[in-house]
C-alpha cells in the first residue's frame, strides 16, 4: 500500500490547491528563467546577426555596442585591402522613435550595405532590400506589415516595408529595423528644415555625413582571425576587436547589472520556494501526528513513515513544477519580454527544485521520528 498515494487521495482538494499555489510560485522562478536567458540572447543577437570576424571601430573605444564609435566611411576601403580580409562592410547603429498610425514606435535601426556583411541574416517574409533608397525590413514585433509605410527622420521620409524578421530585438527590448546605409546616414545627421536654413543663413558647411559607427570584416579561412586585428590596430586611428571580444563586452558589461539583478532574483525565489515548501510538508506532517503515531503503534519501520513524507514533497514538487511550466508556455507568447526557455535551462530549474523538495522534507522527517507512539492511544477529545 502507497501511504502517501492515499493520504493525498484522502484530501486531494487541500493537495491540489496547494500546489496550484506552489505552481504560480515555481513558474515564476521558470519565468525569471527565461528573461534572463532571453536578456543574455538579445544582448549577443545582433553581434552575431552581423556574422563577423572583426570589429573594427574608433581607437580607443570598445564600440559600436559598449560605446559611441565614429570613423570615416571610406574607411571599409582601407580595411579591405588588409592582408587576410576577404570582405567588408560599413554599418550604423542608432535608435528613433516615430509615430505609425497615430501609435509611437520605438526602433534600433542599422545601417548596411546590401550585398556586404551587415545584414540581416535570415527573413520570416518579404524580401530583401533591392533599391538604394526608401526601402526597409523590420521585426515582426513592430507589428509593422509587408507594403506599409513608414515615416521616419526630421523630415518625415517614408520608408517602405519590404521584408520582415523575427526575433530580431536588442537587450532592451527594442525591435531591429534595417534600412541602407546611405538612408541610415541622412537620419542621423540631416537638420530640420528650420535648423538647416539656420546655419545656411550663418554660412556654416557641417561636418560631412559620411561617417560610419564600425566596419565588419569577414577573414578568409586559411588567415588567423588574431593577426589580422594586430595589423588593422596598428593603425593609430582604429580598434580591432574579435567577434569573441564582442560578445564578451555585450554579456559582461553592457548588461552586467541586468543579469545580475535577474540572477539575485532568481535565487531569491528559489530560496523562498524552498521556504514555502518546508512549512507545506511541516503542516501536512503536523495534521498527520496521530495516523504517524498509530503506524508506528503497529509496527511500521522508519523508512515507511520517511518515504510517506518525501514522496508527498517530491509529488507537491513535481506536480508544481509541470503545472508552472505550461502556464509559463501558455502565456509566453503575451510576455513583454522574449523568453528564452532552453532545456538546459529548464532542466537545471527542475533538478533544482527536486533538491529544493528533499531539503524541505527533512522538517518534516525529524517531527515525524519524534512522535511517541503512545499518542495513538491518547483521547481525540
Amino acid at each position: 500500500m502507497n501511504l502517501a498515494y492515499r493520504d493525498i487521495k484522502h484530501n486531494l482538494l487541500r493537495f491540489v490547491l496547494t500546489n496550484f499555489g506552489l505552481s504560480l510560485l515555481l513558474g515564476i522562478v521558470i519565468m525569471i528563467t527565461g528573461v534572463y536567458g532571453g536578456l543574455i540572447d538579445d544582448a549577443l543577437k545582433q553581434a552575431r546577426a552581423a556574422n563577423a570576424d572583426l570589429w573594427v571601430v574608433e581607437a580607443g573605444t570598445n564600440g559600436p555596442f559598449a560605446e559611441a564609435s565614429r570613423i570615416p566611411g571610406d574607411t571599409r576601403e582601407l580595411v579591405s585591402r588588409v592582408y587576410g580580409v576577404a570582405r567588408a562592410g560599413s554599418v550604423t547603429y542608432q535608435s528613433v522613435q516615430t509615430d505609425v498610425n497615430g501609435h509611437p514606435l520605438r526602433m534600433y535601426l542599422i545601417g548596411y550595405e546590401p550585398g556586404r556583411p551587415g545584414g540581416p541574416r535570415r527573413l520570416a517574409a518579404g524580401r530583401e532590400i533591392l533599391r538604394g533608397h526608401y526601402e526597409m525590413i523590420a521585426d515582426r514585433s513592430t507589428g509593422l506589415k509587408l507594403g506599409q509605410e513608414v515615416p521616419l527622420g526630421t523630415r518625415g521620409h517614408r520608408f517602405t516595408v519590404v521584408g520582415l524578421m523575427q526575433n530580431e530585438v536588442t537587450s532592451a527590448g527594442d525591435p531591429v529595423g534595417y534600412i541602407t546605409l546611405r538612408d541610415a546616414q541622412t537620419l542621423q545627421f540631416e537638420l530640420a528644415p528650420p535648423a538647416s536654413r539656420r546655419e545656411q543663413a550663418r554660412g556654416g558647411v557641417g561636418e560631412t555625413n559620411d561617417q560610419v559607427n564600425a566596419i565588419i570584416a569577414k577573414v578568409t579561412p586559411n588567415v588567423k582571425v588574431d593577426e589580422v586585428a594586430a595589423a588593422l590596430s596598428r593603425w593609430k586611428h582604429l580598434t580591432a576587436l574579435t567577434q569573441d571580444q564582442q560578445e564578451t563586452l555585450l554579456s559582461k558589461f553592457v548588461i552586467e547589472r541586468a543579469r545580475k539583478q535577474q540572477g539575485l532574483i532568481m535565487v531569491l525565489l528559489v530560496i523562498v520556494s524552498a521556504v514555502i515548501i518546508a512549512l507545506i510538508v511541516y503542516t501536512l506532517t503536523m495534521d498527520k501526528v496521530r495516523s504517524i503515531a498509530t503506524l508506528k503503534f503497529v509496527g511500521a519501520p522508519d523508512r515507511t513513515i520517511i518515504g510517506l513524507i518525501v514522496q508527498q514533497a517530491l509529488s507537491m514538487g513535481i506536480f508544481g513544477y509541470l503545472v508552472g511550466l505550461a502556464l509559463v508556455l501558455v502565456f509566453m507568447p503575451y510576455f513583454p519580454r522574449r523568453l528564452v526557455l532552453d532545456p538546459e535551462s529548464v532542466a537545471i530549474v527542475f533538478f533544482i527544485t527536486i533538491g529544493i523538495c528533499l531539503a524541505a522534507s527533512t522538517m518534516g522527517i525529524r517531527l515525524a521520528l519524534k512522535v511517541d507512539p503512545a499518542e495513538a492511544l491518547a483521547s481525540s477529545g
